[in-house]
């Protein structure tokens, strides 16, 4: 693989990294042009082992023999940008990433069925828009037994460079997609709905009969307002996490952990 050095982050290449927008990254008018940026040898390294494609390296000179090294050994014949850590480091965040950059090729988009076909447990994501919690939703839902990840168009790309960070790259272990029309086509691929919401009909979580779902899809809402009126009126089930001392609700990627522990499928070895 070619080693470039790089005296300027104007370098032609190094645009991917230093001068792309998150939207321009993702290409919507050509998704197959569409690029994600993953930092960080070990979410890196879970990338490639899920069969994602590396465009582009950048990291400082003294990682290519170092913590780079395996990695630019899997990669292939693909540009290596490297240079001087204090150039490097005038890239937003670049100096939490351990001095590793990868430019990856967006995965082709799945279709719902696909990603739900082996399915038991799925989670949708409605509206949440927090890059943090988009990532904290996908480790909690590859650590604990959620088999897919729907996203409603509203929410935070999975594939922004923080999201994909603070899952640790869990975002290329649990399968997942685009969600758009109504909630109850998932009624039509066996699922049954559990919408989280308080309200005056919400059942426990521990409710015997969400253990006895077969296939079961749990609705997340937004950080601020939470599910819509609608979605929690179309749902099979309303579902609460109880609490003490007056605390009414939990933030959305906290209760996504509780609502995936409590809700997984007994007895699956997950």
């Amino acid at each position: 693989m070619p080693i470039i050095q790089i005296s300027s982050l104007s370098h032609p290449g190094v645009e991917i990294f230093s001068t792309l927008t998150e939207a321009q990254l993702r290409n919507r008018i050509e998704p197959s042009k569409g690029i994600f940026i993953a930092e960080s040898p070990k979410v890196i390294t879970v990338a490639l082992e899920a069969g994602y494609e590396p465009l582009a390296l950048l990291c400082e000179k003294k990682h290519i023999t170092g913590d780079a090294a395996t990695i630019i050994g899997r990669c292939g014949d693909i540009p290596v940008y490297t240079g001087d850590r204090e150039l490097l480091a005038t890239l937003t965040g670049y100096t939490l990433t351990r001095g590793v950059l990868c430019a990856m090729r967006r995965p082709q988009p799945r279709n719902i069925e696909e990603v739900c076909r082996d399915a038991r447990r799925i989670v949708v994501v409605d509206g949440v828009v927090d890059t943090t919690n988009i990532g904290a939703i996908f480790r909690s839902a590859a650590a604990l037994g959620i088999d897919a990840v729907l996203l409603t168009p509203t929410s935070c790309d999975p594939l922004n460079r923080r999201a994909v960070r603070v899952s640790m790259g869990s975002v290329f272990l649990v399968p997942w997609t685009w969600m758009e029309g109504p909630l109850n086509r998932l009624n039509d691929l066996g699922f049954r709905t559990a919408a989280m919401a308080l309200t005056d009909n919400s059942i426990s979580i521990d409710h015997p009969a969400l253990a006895k779902e077969t296939k079961l899809a749990i609705i997340m809402g937004t950080e601020g307002d939470g599910l819509a009126h609608e979605t929690i009126a179309g749902a099979d089930y309303v579902v609460r996490i109880p609490m003490a001392h007056g605390v009414d609700s939990l933030n959305v990627a906290a209760a996504a952990a509780v609502a995936f522990w409590e809700l997984r499928t007994r007895g699956s070895g997950k």
